[in-house]
């Protein structure tokens, strides 16, 4: 199971709006693309990257220049943060 967590969710609206202000198929696309990057975790958790200055993994999406920050609690994966690549990752 994949829960979004509240702050994840608002990242995915941020990111959706910015872009849909340019160009509202693009915005539209990003957000489809990043639904269907995680939602490969369910058959592959551990795809992302393993990184020692955070807790979880991070699943890098260079098609779209995103991060999107992940933990895995059991059986759900918890989808902790969405993020374009040239911002900083915020501290725990």
């Amino acid at each position: 199971m994949i829960f979004w967590e509240e702050e994840s969710l608002n990242d995915r609206e941020k990111i959706f709006e910015f872009l849909f202000d340019f160009n509202p198929s693009a915005a539209e696309k990003t957000d489809r693309t990043i639904v269907a990057r995680v939602e490969n975790l369910l058959t592959q958790p551990l795809m992302g990257v393993k990184r020692d200055i955070f807790r979880g993994r991070v699943l890098i999406t260079p098609e779209i220049s995103m991060i999107v920050s992940y933990w895995i609690d059991n059986e759900t994966i918890r989808i902790m943060r969405v993020l374009h690549q040239k911002q900083n990752f915020p501290p725990e």
